[in-house]
């Protein structure tokens, strides 16, 4: 699959969740961005996160101090291959996958801990 198809494949499952989510939450994880990368890039790898990551939440969680000076806006990264590599090239994988990656990310945005995410099955 290209990387055209994957980002489109993957944008629909993101829009799909979203709608699912209760109003509250829906406009909070709509005014997320979502980024569709391939992988993740050198910059990322040196900050010590595995090659195969399959997404990542940067920026301050919701309703949190600002952590430095020049925050970043928060976004929400998920690196294709990877999630694509992760299904073995099984579209409905890939698009459960898609799916909790994105749920978990949110959760970060949320504030959520790791501990937090296993407890709600995103882990």
């Amino acid at each position: 699959m290209t990387q055209d198809q994957l980002t489109a494949f993957a944008a629909e499952t993101v829009t799909i969740t979203q709608r699912a989510l209760p109003d509250p939450l829906r406009t909070l994880a709509c005014a997320v961005p979502v980024q569709y990368e391939t992988a993740p890039d050198a910059d990322t790898l040196a900050e010590g996160l595995p090659e195969d990551i399959l997404g990542l939440f940067s920026g301050d969680p919701h309703g949190s101090s600002l952590a430095h000076d020049q925050p970043q806006p928060p976004q929400i990264i998920l690196y294709l291959e990877n999630l694509w590599d992760y299904a073995e090239a099984d579209r409905r994988i890939f698009r459960k996958e898609v799916r909790v990656t994105y749920l978990h990310e949110l959760g970060h945005y949320f504030g959520w801990d790791e501990d937090e995410l296993a407890a709600r099955g995103l882990d």
